[in-house]
């Protein structure tokens, strides 16, 4: 009999529990977490060109460029004669010249006067290139320590330091679909004439150099269109001339005569063709002038005579030569 009510009040305490964690259960579930829509950072605008293509271009000016500021020497001379990015060096300006903790230069390489054959502007500057940038992190009473922030080319001593100018590239946009056909616009028309590293091929992303610049009103932005004359500009000379000699000999057999013709050369002269062949030379006699357009270039840099392009998009191999005219 006590046994039945031991297990009576056993299984009531069971029950007892078995209720209250029921009741407690759901009361202790997380939650339900609402997730607020994030909305989308604002896209960042596209320029046309960025780093290297921006602040390595180089330029063609004819102002006299400050030679005072140059580098002197680098913490691993004895070691290396050329330097790049990471690299220590010392420039011969410190605090009696104005140099700051922090402050940013550009390394510049001037080459040389510029001379081109396809251009009708005779003196057009001379050229510079760009080769690095950097910052400066030590100043002392003459001199200065930098580390070089980056490097379009190796560095060497004598290089020339130049402030930093900021630069902003053209931002970039749809363009129309490119007019292999388009016709004179009546803007200004110059030559291609130099390559960035003496390219002879040019194609897309490859920068240029033009004689137009701010005498001709050219800005940066500006988009320009490539063209040569048709029939003119190839870089490579065989020994074709026409498709097939108009001779008769060859043409057919001594014994199974036909026709003495050859299905590849030009028609005759005359209305009923009696003359002599017409040559691919005569084919083209008369013909008014014909321009082919082989590609698309913006504006980056702007001197006095001369303009950095940054080639954008092209229909065939650009090279040096090719006339070049403002959109």
């Amino acid at each position: 009999m006590r046994f039945q009510i031991v297990c009576k009040r056993v299984a009531a305490s069971i029950f007892a529990a078995v209720t209250v964690f029921a009741t407690v259960g759901p009361a202790q579930q997380p939650q339900r977490t609402v997730l607020t829509p994030v909305t989308p950072p604002t896209s960042r605008t596209v320029r046309v060109a960025e780093r290297n293509n921006l602040y390595c271009a180089g330029y063609v000016q004819t102002a006299p460029i400050d030679t005072s500021r140059r580098i002197i020497g680098a913490v691993e001379e004895q070691e290396a004669l050329l330097y790049s990015q990471n690299n220590f060096v010392y420039i011969n300006a410190g605090t009696a010249k104005g140099v700051q903790v922090g402050d940013m230069y550009s390394v510049v390489r001037p080459r040389g006067q510029v001379k081109s054959h396809w251009t009708r502007k005779g003196r057009l500057g001379f050229y510079t290139e760009e080769v690095g940038a950097l910052e400066v992190v030590r100043v002392k009473q003459e001199m200065s320590v930098a580390r070089v922030k980056t490097s379009c080319s190796d560095i060497l001593l004598g290089d020339l330091v130049q402030p930093t100018q900021v630069r902003i590239a053209p931002e970039y946009k749809q363009r129309p679909t490119l007019d292999l056909f388009s016709d004179p616009n009546g803007k200004a028309v110059g030559r291609l004439i130099l390559a960035r590293d003496n390219v002879d091929l040019i194609t897309r992303d490859f920068i240029v150099y033009i004689d137009l610049g701010a005498e001709d009103n050219v800005q940066i932005g500006d988009y320009v269109t490539v063209y040569r004359r048709l029939g003119e500009g190839n870089p490579f000379f065989g020994g074709w001339g026409e498709s097939a000699s108009a001779r008769d000999w060859g043409f057919r057999s001594y014994e199974y005569r036909g026709g003495r013709f050859s299905n590849q050369t030009a028609r005759k002269k005359g209305s009923t063709a009696k003359g002599k062949v017409v040559t691919t030379e005569d084919a083209k006699d008369d013909r008014p002038a014909i321009r082919k357009v082989v590609g698309e270039m913006v504006i980056l840099n702007v001197k006095e005579r001369v303009a950095t392009a940054l080639v954008t998009r092209t229909a065939q191999e650009i090279h040096t030569g090719d006339w070049v005219e403002v959109q």
